[in-house]
């Protein structure tokens, strides 16, 4: 299910008929949970919920929902310094490019969240939790511990942010939801070596269905000759021509974030004018919509 523009997934176990949540979406997020969960599930709780990663949008009802429902939220422990408090994510990149949503990233949220009396680290035997079928892939690049789950028997793959099927710098490519195997999103992607890695493990997998943080469910030869293209041209598909990790990544161990590049002065700069220049549009915007409605 979507909210807004970003994806959550409910996994029902075949032999125990247990379900988990993966990844806990916006705040805005809880009560389509909810209901989807009493929808698919009726009263019957999930037994963990299991985070691809820590990001704001991955995370938003994590908190809330874990305290209704009581239940564990597992995560790899390179995730664990930014659900616990410890330290905020590699800042976002707006001179990336892309799209609005990229300029927009200045404002998202990259500090920690505590959720420390509710987690638990993956097993490193690449199990997971309550779902027996399944098994977690560790693919850094767009955070540390970012993780993907794979499902041999039918190669069912959810990619979290390793990659995505939308353009999601694009706020008109976010509102269609216009379906394009993409890299993970630029604006807080901070090593991107190990994100072409990443991907390059994933298409390894040759999934027949991908499902992602955004965008819509893949499926097909053309989702997997997209992917393969995206993993053969990854400098060309996915890195930002600019960038403040283009270059260099930011570092980070089970501690949290150790060294963070420089914000390099041009990018800053043209990111500061395109910023400046789309807020003048929308002021202009309102003003003449406004100007419009007076003169009714």
């Amino acid at each position: 299910m979507k909210d807004i523009f970003v994806n959550f997934y409910m996994i029902r176990d075949k032999s125990s008929g247990d379900w988990v949540l993966i990844d806990a979406g916006l705040k805005t997020s809880k009560s389509k949970i909810l209901k989807m969960a009493a929808e698919l599930f009726g009263e019957l709780n999930p037994k963990a919920i299991i985070l691809t990663h820590g990001h704001f949008d991955h995370t938003g009802s994590v908190e809330s929902l874990a305290h209704e429902w009581k239940t564990p939220v597992y995560a790899h422990y390179l995730e664990f310094p930014y659900l616990s408090g410890i330290s905020a994510y590699p800042p976002p990149d707006p001179s990336v490019g892309g799209g609005l949503m990229s300029v927009m990233s200045k404002f998202y949220r990259n500090e920690p969240i505590d959720i420390s009396s509710f987690l638990s680290a993956l097993a490193e035997n690449d199990e997971v939790p309550f779902l027996t079928e399944w098994k977690y892939i560790h693919t850094p690049g767009h955070s540390p511990g970012h993780i993907s789950l794979f499902r041999e028997e039918d190669r069912v793959l959810i990619a979290g942010d390793a990659f995505v099927t939308t353009k999601p710098e694009s706020l008109i490519s976010t509102i269609t939801q216009k379906v394009k195997v993409s890299g993970p999103p630029m604006y807080f992607t901070c090593d991107w070596e190990s994100a072409k890695r990443s991907v390059r493990t994933l298409v390894e997998l040759t999934p027949t269905v991908a499902a992602t943080g955004h965008g819509k469910p893949f499926s097909g030869k053309e989702m997997i000759e997209q992917l393969q293209k995206l993993a053969d041209n990854f400098g060309t598909e996915a890195l930002p021509e600019k960038g403040r990790y283009v270059y260099e990544p930011a570092i980070a161990d089970a501690s949290g974030v150790l060294y963070i590049p420089p914000i390099s002065p041009v990018s800053y700069n043209k990111w500061m004018m395109a910023a400046g220049i789309i807020l003048t549009g929308l002021l202009i915007m309102g003003i003449v919509r406004y100007a419009r409605s007076d003169d009714r």
